[in-house]
């Protein structure tokens, strides 16, 4: 358990530097924006709930959508897209 307790703080500061991130781009298309915060938010919620306990069938959506807007941010913003692909490998090692 503490395994993962460390994940998910892993994953809250990685959260974090995905909106620290997002504050410097400055010019990120409303679009992208406004999937990245309705992601970020289910996964804080996720989190909120304990982790992984009734969210597994999550991961899958929540990875691929975030690959998704990784690849939409790599041209521009390629300092966003990595953070985004670090949160995803923190939610395949939490399970969410």
């Amino acid at each position: 358990m503490g395994e993962e307790r460390v994940s998910e703080e892993s994953l809250r500061e990685l959260l974090a530097r995905v909106h620290e991130r997002l504050g410097q781009a400055g010019s990120v298309d409303p679009e992208s924006r406004k999937l990245l915060s309705t992601l970020v938010r289910d996964i804080d919620r996720a989190l909120g709930r304990g982790g992984a306990a009734g969210t597994a069938g999550a991961a899958g959506s929540h990875a691929t959508r975030l690959e998704s807007l990784a690849v939409r941010f790599e041209a521009d913003h390629p300092g966003v897209a990595e953070v985004i692909r670090e949160v995803i490998d923190a939610l395949v090692r939490v399970g969410i």
